[in-house]
């Protein structure tokens, strides 16, 4: 078996390995078609001061999938509600080679230990968790590009300071 990427309409991915599983039981595809993956990763949010966890898709609009690309195959998952087509040229499907496919499930792989994701925006009111500066409250005035850092100004003996912390050591108010 080989693997191939389908691409389908925005946010129809899950809809259509639904739809490949649900169709291929008790038919003759069942062993012409393996694993259906949708790479995706875990993502914790700050929310109103509560932990949210999501899973956030690596790769919007594509489900791949490992198969004996038949002709009945390939038409059975063309024929599905929310595909639109097979990554490839024309109407000939390019399988990935080994090297990608490695690629992508370490990739897979990688994200399940998912890294934290805040959702913070500047003027908002936050609590330091850790570090120097535990339990002193402040404003967000800066984030840095990937939102890991970010500025907070402080009042330490009356006066405003800025300080620099990890978005993992804040929580909001």
């Amino acid at each position: 078996m080989k693997w191939y990427v389908v691409h389908t309409y925005a946010q129809h991915e899950f809809k259509v390995r639904e739809a490949i599983s649900k169709g291929i039981q008790g038919t003759d595809f069942e062993k012409n078609i393996g694993k259906i993956l949708i790479p995706t990763q875990k993502t914790f949010h700050i929310r109103e001061g509560k932990r949210v966890e999501r899973e956030k898709k690596l790769f919007n609009s594509y489900v791949i999938i490992e198969a004996d690309l038949t002709l009945e195959v390939y038409s059975f998952i063309r024929g599905l509600p929310g595909v639109t087509n097979f990554l490839g040229t024309g109407k000939k499907a390019l399988s990935l080679s080994e090297g990608e496919v490695n690629r992508l499930l370490g990739i897979t792989e990688r994200h399940k230990t998912a890294q934290k994701d805040y959702e913070f925006i500047p003027g908002d009111m936050v609590k330091i968790t850790a570090g120097p500066f535990s339990d002193f409250e402040g404003v967000i005035d800066k984030l840095s590009e990937d939102k890991q850092k970010l500025t907070i100004n402080v009042t330490v003996f009356g006066r405003i300071t800025p300080v620099e912390v990890k978005s993992d050591q804040v929580e909001t108010m």
